[in-house]
C-alpha cells in the first residue's frame, strides 16, 4: 500500500488549501478513508472519514470548515479546507482504512508520508 499526500504549504488565516491524497495497492472503492493531523508535540487526530459509500464524519473542531470527498476513478480522497486557522497548523496524514470500533473511527491501514499545512496569524 502506497499513500502519497499533496497540497500543503502556507496560509494566512482565513484562508483555503485543499489536499489530496493518491492511494495504491489497496482495492480503495471498498476501504473507508481517513484524515488525521499531528501538531508538534500532541498526538494524532482524527480529523474527517469517509465511508465507501460517501458517509462522512468530522470532528467537531473543523465542522462547517472542511470538507473530505473521494474519487474512486481516481483512488484519490481529498479535504478541502477552508476559513483556516492557526490552530489547524499542523502535519496532515491520510489513512487507508479506517473503522468505526469501540465508539469511534480508528486508523487500522497505512499512513502516507504526510503533508504539513501551516496557517500564519
Amino acid at each position: 500500500v502506497q499513500l502519497v499526500e499533496s497540497g500543503g504549504g502556507l496560509v494566512q488565516a482565513g484562508g483555503s488549501l485543499r489536499l489530496s491524497c493518491a492511494a495504491s495497492g489497496i482495492i480503495f472503492s471498498k476501504n473507508a478513508m481517513g484524515w488525521y493531523r499531528q501538531a508538534p508535540g500532541k498526538q494524532r487526530d482524527l480529523v474527517a472519514i469517509i465511508t465507501s459509500g460517501g458517509n462522512t464524519n468530522y470532528a467537531d473542531s473543523v465542522k462547517g470548515r472542511f470538507t473530505i470527498s473521494r474519487d474512486n476513478a481516481k483512488g484519490t480522497v481529498y479535504l478541502q479546507m477552508s476559513s483556516l486557522k492557526p490552530e489547524d497548523t499542523a502535519v496532515y496524514y491520510c489513512n487507508a482504512d479506517v473503522q468505526y470500533y469501540r465508539g469511534t473511527w480508528r486508523p487500522f491501514g497505512s499512513w502516507g508520508q504526510g503533508t504539513q499545512v501551516t496557517v500564519s496569524s
